[in-house]
This record gives structure tokens, C-alpha cells and sequence, in this order.
């Protein structure tokens, strides 16, 4: 059997789209589970090219790689260094081929990098409205909000000034990677901490971002009524997937995919993606994209659904902690990319066979959805390890009732 270039999905954006065009609802396209905004951005495929959607993917890639370079420019890394980091997004073929094919990603990882680059310069209102905006657009970015949280901490803000980056320059200095680990210690220390907690600037970006989230999601309640509660969040909260996945409760989800499951059993596969989430929090949070790149890739690895083009949101932030990496291309970087590579490919192989060859594969398929998890969790473990700690914004004193609270 043939395979198309064109995402599946992009058919049905386009589909979707020509309904809102025709005052329809985008919803009576079948397996469209997307917000309204999105077919609304494809609203010229109907009246001006077809292949519009997919130009404008194309420019979203390609805005991606400028803000990429705009957030290391902020950081202080070098410009050669920057070019390189930033030909990681733009050369990779995985990464191109998904805005080409038709697939929106592109456009939520620059909503991403623009949040980051937002909280940089401390324009709070604007982060807050654009992570609103894309938490309604795509549900897994709502797994940011606790490091943002974190990181608007009053040690790295003073009312009236800039908040102070930390330059790359610094990156081995041992204040500034201790600094990565803020621990309160004492009584007086801990009442402060959670005094400090609902500082404005914390209240501000949840008030807002809450505000653009449920906004926009009452507006397309109001229009569409269930279709689009059930197919653009409620869907994703809790789908399932018995082919194209590769997670591996894959085979269970597989022999079960009529059936409800149970309490247990959806414990079970929230709660290592949970406890992995936090800890990674708490651990990085004030090393915010290197925080958000492995929350990412954490939290693909242990999803229930694991489809390809979910590898585009840990690939864009990549970039943005290759000049703190110690690990060298040669041999351990290599060795990485091949295993990771490997096993996704081996698991494409049994997963061909399956879905175009209609070959009773699942026993392999699920080995391989196992080695995959293996290999990701290797990599990752690599990168956390030859990782160069450094939190994004400077410490500054913070001081209650004439006495510093203590930050080891």
C-alpha cells in the first residue's frame, strides 16, 4: 500500500475548515478534535489555495528557528554556538517534514518559545495571555504552569526592574548551578516560602491565563455546543489507541480498547507519569527550558497515547539546552541519536507490517513500544546527567521583617 505524503491530518483540518467557511460546524468532520481557532487558520484552503494551511506550518517552522535564536541571543551564548543550536531545529528532517505534510505543531512550539522569551523580558500579561491561548489550543502545555509558577519566585523579581539573566558565560560557576537547587531552611524559612507563594506576579499570570483559557472556551461552547467539549478536550483527557501508538500500554489498551477501564488501571498509568513530572519540577524548575524539554519528553515517554508528530514538542526546545550540554557529539552523543533512532524505527517496522500488511504483529509491536521506552529513558537520563545546571534569571536578596531568608 501507498503512503501519502500529506498528514491524514491536514485533510482533515481542511475538511473542517471549508464547514466553518460554509458556516458550519468544524465538528461534523469526522475525527476532527481540535479547537475551532485551528480550522478557523484554515479557513483560505476553501477560497484561496489549498495548500495554504501547509505555507503557513511551513512559516510557523521557520519561526520557530528565529525564536530559538532569540532566546539564546538573551541567554548571552555565543553567536556560532547559536547558529549551530538553531540548524538542530531547522535542518532536522523529522521536524521540516512535520510542518510540510500539513501537521500545526510548528505552530504551538512558537507559542511556546514566544511564553519563554515573554517571561525573559517580564512582559507577565503577555506570557500569561499566550499560555492561556495555547493551553486551549493543544491540553499538554498545561503541564508547564507549575515550573511558571516556580520560577516567578521574588528572588528573581524586584518590582520596577528587569529581572537579571544569567549569562551563558556563567554556566559552570558553582553559585550559580547551586542557585538551581533553592532549599529553605529553618521554621521562619519555610513560613516566608509560603507566605511568598501568591506573590502578584503568580496571581497575575494565573488570573490571566485562566481568563484567555476559559474565554475562549466558553466562546466555543456557546457555538458548538458539546461536539466541541467532547472532540477538543474531553477526547484527550481520555483517549485511547490501539494502533499507531507507541506507548507501551499499547497491547493492554489493545485487549481492553471496548471495555471501561478501571480505577486501578487508569492509576496505574497516570501515576508514574505524575510522580515523574513532579520531581522533575521540583528539581528543574528554575532552569526553565531545560525544565520544560524534559517534562516533555518525560511526559511523552510514560503517555498512554504516544503518536509521532508529539515528538515535535520536545525537538523544538532541544536547541535551547545544547550550550549547556557536556555531552560530546562523539561518542555518547552519537550513540544516543543511533539509539534513539533504532528503536523508534524498529518499532515502525513491526508497526508497518501491522497497519499496511495486515500482519498479526502486536506481541512485537508491544516489545518494541517496550525498547522505545527503554531508549528514551536511557537518553534521557544521559542528558539530565552531562547537563550543566543554570537557572534562567539571577537571585537578588529577598529580605521580611529586617531578616534574609536563607537559600542554600
Amino acid at each position: 500500500m501507498e503512503v501519502r505524503y500529506t498528514d491524514v491530518d491536514y485533510l482533515v483540518f481542511s475538511d473542517a475548515a471549508a464547514l466553518m467557511a460554509s458556516g458550519k460546524s468544524p465538528y461534523e468532520r469526522s475525527t476532527y478534535r481540535y479547537s475551532p481557532l485551528i480550522a478557523a487558520l484554515l479557513m483560505p484552503n476553501s477560497f484561496l489555495h489549498p495548500l495554504w494551511g501547509k505555507f503557513l506550518f511551513s512559516a510557523s517552522d521557520l519561526l520557530v528557528g528565529l525564536l530559538i535564536h532569540t532566546i539564546l541571543k538573551l541567554r548571552g551564548v555565543p553567536e556560532k554556538l547559536c547558529t549551530f543550536s538553531t540548524m538542530v531545529w531547522l535542518f532536522n528532517p523529522f521536524t521540516f517534514t512535520i510542518g510540510t505534510r500539513g501537521n500545526c505543531e510548528p505552530i504551538v512550539c512558537a507559542m511556546i518559545l514566544w511564553i519563554i522569551i515573554c517571561l525573559m523580558n517580564d512582559w507577565l500579561v503577555q506570557a500569561a495571555f499566550w499560555y492561556g491561548l495555547v493551553v486551549h489550543l493543544r491540553i499538554y502545555p498545561i503541564i508547564y504552569a507549575l515550573p511558571i509558577i516556580l520560577v516567578l519566585h521574588p528572588l528573581h523579581f524586584q518590582p520596577g526592574k528587569k529581572p537579571a539573566l544569567v549569562d551563558w558565560s556563567l554556566r559552570k560557576s558553582k553559585s550559580v548551578q547551586g542557585s538551581s537547587n533553592m532549599r529553605i531552611t529553618g521554621l521562619q524559612g519555610i513560613r516566608i516560602f509560603l507566605a511568598s507563594i501568591f506573590t502578584w506576579r503568580r496571581l497575575v499570570f494565573g488570573i490571566v491565563s485562566g481568563s484567555i483559557f476559559f474565554i475562549l472556551t466558553g466562546l466555543c461552547f456557546y457555538f458548538y455546543g458539546w461536539d466541541f467539549l467532547d472532540e477538543a478536550l474531553l477526547y484527550h483527557l481520555t483517549r485511547t489507541d490501539p494502533r499507531h501508538n507507541f506507548s507501551i500500554y499499547f497491547y493492554h489498551i489493545y485487549l481492553h480498547y471496548e471495555q471501561e477501564f478501571s480505577s486501578l488501571e487508569k492509576l496505574v498509568s497516570f501515576l508514574p507519569q505524575f510522580i515523574v513530572q513532579l520531581v522533575i519540577i521540583f528539581r528543574f524548575a528554575y532552569d526553565l527550558p531545560f525544565c520544560f524539554f524534559v517534562q516533555t519528553v518525560a511526559f511523552v515517554a510514560f503517555n498512554k497515547v504516544i503518536t509521532a508528530q508529539y515528538f515535535v514538542w520536545f525537538f523544538c526546545l532541544l536547541p535551547l539546552i545544547l550550550p549547556w550540554s557536556n555531552m560530546k557529539l562523539q561518542w555518547k552523543g552519537l550513540a544516543c541519536i543511533f539509539l534513539w533512532m533504532g528503536a523508534q524505527s524498529h518499532w515502525l517496522m513491526w508497526g508497518y507490517s501491522l497497519e499496511f500488511q495486515g500482519k498479526n504483529v502486536f506481541i512485537q509491536l508491544w516489545m518494541a513500544s517496550l525498547l522505545f521506552l527503554a531508549s528514551n529513558t536511557y537518553v534521557l537520563i544521559n542528558i539530565i546527567c552531562n547537563h550543566a545546571y543554570c537557572p534562567v534569571f539571577k537571585q537578588l536578596k529577598h529580605e521580611t521583617s529586617n531578616k534574609t531568608t536563607k537559600y542554600d
